[in-house]
């Protein structure tokens, strides 16, 4: 896995940075694990914009990916590493010994042929999903349930991975990539490894265009407004706003804590990522 940069042939390839995309090995999906994705422009049930700068974008097909890991101590193989457009880790087509094919996240090293397994008796290696009980204390995981049973909600994205701590009574403690220490159930399932797609963060976009084929639109800034159209807006000449960083309805920006207080997951977290 690597970087590929451009010849500034264009002014769009100056800057531009692609994945090479080496370590996918098959381009068509699996048919029987598609299904429809709608676009919602960032609107809600009643048409209004409740997230801006979305909208357009390429049209995509949702993969349906196995992130519970319920198919316990049947052996599976990798069959092939594709690209996800919905996501930005790459994923594994398995197919297991009875036949069937699920999509899983890849995680980083993960190669086609490799075996597979998820159940209690999995042994602790790359792609193998285990209750965490059952994983040493020190090893890196990610796809991490918060419930049992309730499937992978915690590092999903590419390069992501979590490292368990510790185990006391029935409780796991995991450190997140943002480095909050949190404790989970040990029955919780974890999948062994780190998230594949690791140099995702060092691409660069390069050009306007390329943020609307991901579906993302231009963002005006509020000091570039007028004060009708912003608190920030206005002023003599060019101004830096004058104020605290705002949204247009005015709820700061920089630093002010928007986590509800007496919040009932507080009671898991032991150390805040600050």
């Amino acid at each position: 896995m690597g970087i590929k940069s451009f010849k500034p042939i264009t002014p769009g390839q100056r800057y531009k940075t692609v994945s090479d995309f080496a370590q996918i090995t098959k381009s068509e999906p699996e048919k029987s694990l598609l299904a429809s994705l709608k676009s919602s422009g960032g609107r809600n049930n009643l048409g209004r914009v409740t997230s801006r700068h979305r909208g357009g974008g390429h049209k995509r097909r949702y993969r349906i990916i196995d992130f519970k890991r319920n198919k316990r101590d049947i052996p599976a193989r990798v069959e092939a590493i594709e690209y996800d457009p919905n996501r930005t880790a790459r994923i594994a087509l398995l197919k297991y010994a009875d036949g069937e094919r699920r999509y899983i996240l890849a995680p980083d090293k993960l190669k086609v042929g490799d075996p597979v397994m998820s159940g209690e008796q999995a042994e602790i290696k790359v792609g193998n999903a285990l209750p965490m009980e059952k994983i040493p204390v020190g090893v890196m995981i990610h796809a991490i349930e918060m419930k049992e049973l309730k499937g992978a909600q915690i590092a999903r994205s590419a390069g992501t991975s979590a490292q368990l701590m510790a185990k006391e009574g029935k409780w796991a403690m995991i450190k997140l990539p943002s480095g909050e220490v949190r404790k989970l159930p040990l029955r919780c399932y974890a999948t062994i490894g780190q998230v594949s797609n690791v140099d995702h963060m060092n691409i660069s976009i390069g050009k306007a265009g390329r943020s609307r084929w991901l579906g993302r639109r231009p963002h005006v800034r509020g000091v570039a407004m007028n004060p009708i159209d912003h608190p920030m807006g206005g002023g003599e000449g060019k101004s830096s706003g004058g104020r605290v960083p705002c949204s247009p309805w005015g709820q700061q920006s920089k630093g002010l804590k928007t986590r509800k207080k007496g919040k009932k997951s507080d009671a898991f977290i032991i150390k805040r990522r600050k």
